[in-house]
């Protein structure tokens, strides 16, 4: 195997596209050391993108922030500025593991690990996300949302990589929260998820809603949350969010939870993440 520290992007992508066998991004190593150690995986070239300076950097951007693909949990945790328009996102990416895989975990690597169960993965679409992609061509952009296409697997193509993802402005009156549901108390990941990310007018009443759901299919899954529009979150309006979320799931069976439960607590965390999304938009019902 061999190891690469390249000081730019544009040298990352020539190596990852030169590459004719296996080869894998390091950002902060969480996901991808633990999958060798284990012999999930075995590349022939680990790109190291840790010393791209530019990739380290919480910039804000059009009313918004753009995260460096190496900008660690830790630092996003103390950033004041993203914690404060996008509560939930931030929070998500603190559910990544200990204290210790804070300080390396990155939410660029979250994403590209394509679990269906990570944390951030829900909370960034539903924030409309946008992830800066570089490649051989050069650079696009996509929405978080379309690129986990199935467990373990992304929309990216041969030599392209992840440089940064774009957390955009929201209006006043809105607000987003996540919540997850896991058999232990913390260090595990998500038995089923719920991201709200909504919007109220100046009546109270909800104006825009996103639901994405993690854990109980292949990839995110984005709900239709129109029931909520027009309300003041009532009791009605939030029954039917939770029969929306487990109408949508698709989960399996597994050691970890059965699919019926599932659709049920998925719902029932939706209900939960909109109320303090509500609250946190300074919106009382």
């Amino acid at each position: 195997m061999q190891y690469a520290a390249p000081k730019s992007v544009q040298d990352a992508v020539e190596l990852l596209a030169g590459e004719a066998g296996v080869a894998h991004v390091l950002a902060g190593g969480t996901d991808v050391l633990v999958q060798m150690k284990m012999g999930m995986v075995e590349p022939d070239l680990l790109v190291d993108i840790k010393h791209i300076t530019r990739l380290k950097d919480i910039t804000a951007e059009a009313g918004g922030f753009r995260i460096g693909a190496a900008v660690s949990g830790a630092e996003l945790g103390e950033h004041a500025g993203v914690g404060t328009l996008w509560p939930g996102v931030v929070e998500a990416v603190e559910l990544i593991g200990s204290t210790q895989v804070q300080g390396r975990a990155t939410m660029a690597g979250n994403l590209c690990n394509a679990s269906p169960a990570g944390d951030s993965v829900p909370a960034m679409a539903a924030a409309g996300a946008v992830a800066r992609i570089a490649g051989p061509d050069g650079t696009r952009d996509c929405l978080v949302a379309d690129i986990p296409t199935a467990p373990g697997r992304t929309s990216l193509g041969n030599g392209e990589f992840i440089t940064s993802i774009f957390l955009p402005a929201r209006p006043e009156n809105a607000s987003d929260a996540y919540l997850r549901f896991i058999p232990r108390t913390e260090m595990d990941i998500a038995v089923a998820s719920a991201a709200v990310s909504l919007e109220f007018d100046t009546e109270g009443k909800c104006s825009a809603a996103t639901v994405i759901l993690g854990a109980v299919g292949p990839t995110i899954l984005n709900v239709n949350a129109d029931c909520l529009l027009g309300t003041t979150l009532d009791d009605a309006a939030l029954e039917a969010l939770a029969a929306a979320c487990s109408a949508t799931a698709i989960p399996i069976d597994d050691k970890r939870g059965t699919a019926e439960f599932r659709k049920d607590v998925v719902g029932v965390l939706a209900k939960r993440a909109a109320k303090i999304a509500q609250t946190r938009a300074g919106v009382t019902s």
